[in-house]
């Protein structure tokens, strides 16, 4: 299998990507950060070495960067089976003292990324009327709380994304999930003094995304929800 996976170096990501590490597979990877991107990697080669990975950095959030990312991909193999919309960027704050720029930077890393990229990805799986997309978007696209402001704008929207691209592509077979994920331990919570064993763990995450891509081709996932067992923080 063909497997793309963006915001892959931490995280949702990487756990996603360390799932789908499987022999004979092939994973696309993309990240930001150079360095962090290639230590994933080559902890990913270490552990699954019959698993193939290629990887190339960019900022999905400029559309011509997502774009020329996904011609690059397209460029190596024209099958592509699973799509992992996981770029993204939290940034806190209340709409009516936030930044002026934090809407616009919230839209471009949290919605552009994955429309510019999916829309270069699309023509190669509606050409072979197959394929599953997976957008990461967020228990903020939900329920609104204090302090999500522009995150959760782009969430919505995010979410939004993801049932019209349902609607659209069901003539060809290609399956659209909307993953919404409470409160997980990655790096982004590692310093907020909350304990790991009072919210989720990523590879959570990625256990549910991996199920629901095994599901027979009649039967699609079309939400997935999850929170930490107390709730939401």
């Amino acid at each position: 299998m063909n497997i793309i996976i963006t915001g892959a170096s931490k995280g949702f990501g990487k756990a996603i990507a360390e799932k789908f590490s499987l022999p004979n597979n092939t994973l696309y990877l993309c990240a930001r950060s150079e360095s962090t991107l290639k230590q994933a990697v080559d902890e990913l080669q270490k552990k699954n070495p019959n698993t193939h990975y290629k990887y190339k950095c960019a900022d999905l959030s400029i559309p011509k960067e997502a774009i020329a990312w996904g011609e690059w991909v397209l460029s190596q193999t024209n099958h592509i089976d699973i799509l992992v919309n996981n770029a993204g960027r939290f940034m806190p704050g209340a709409i009516h003292n936030e930044l002026e720029n934090v809407l616009i930077d919230m839209m471009q890393t949290n919605v552009y990324s994955a429309y510019y990229l999916t829309r270069t990805i699309l023509p190669s799986m509606m050409g072979k009327k197959a394929g599953h997309i997976f957008n990461i978007s967020s228990i903020a696209a939900l329920q609104a709380y204090p302090n999500g402001g522009s995150y959760g704008i782009s969430k919505h929207a995010l979410l939004g994304f993801s049932k019209n691209l349902r609607e659209e592509l069901k003539p060809y077979n290609i399956k659209v999930t909307a993953v919404c994920p409470g409160a997980a331990y990655t790096d982004s919570w590692a310093a907020s003094g909350v304990k790991p064993e009072r919210i989720m763990e990523a590879n959570d995450i990625a256990e549910m995304i991996y199920v629901a891509s095994k599901l027979s081709p009649q039967a699609v996932v079309e939400d997935i929800i999850m929170r930490p067992q107390l709730g939401d923080l």
